[in-house]
């Protein structure tokens, strides 16, 4: 039975460099996306979720509707996207050491 060797500082100092440059650069690109996919998504489905919440809840909630659903949109683009971009980044990161180490 092998015994697993505790990771040198310099290694976890290299891992530690190469997540926060992942998270950093997940993050720039995700709201770049968000930017970019929200005005869209948010007017294609506005006057439904609207109309849901007349229906459902009654009228005179359109205005905190419309502000809370443009929220909800932002946060699922944004996070939606950076958990994509991440996990592609990490497995591109894995793929290419794999390949030339």
């Amino acid at each position: 039975m092998q015994h697993r060797q505790h990771p040198s500082r310099y290694e976890q100092a290299s891992r530690s460099v190469f997540m926060s440059s992942i998270v950093g650069l997940s993050n720039i690109i995700a709201a770049l996306v968000t930017f970019f996919t929200v005005p869209v998504a948010y007017s294609t489905s506005i006057a439904f979720v609207q109309r849901f919440t007349a229906r459902h809840y009654g009228y005179g909630f359109e205005d905190i509707t419309a502000v809370v659903w443009w929220l909800i949109v932002a946060l699922l683009i944004f996070f939606g996207a950076r958990a994509s971009i991440s996990t592609a980044l990490v497995m591109g990161g894995l793929a290419l050491a794999a390949r030339f180490l």
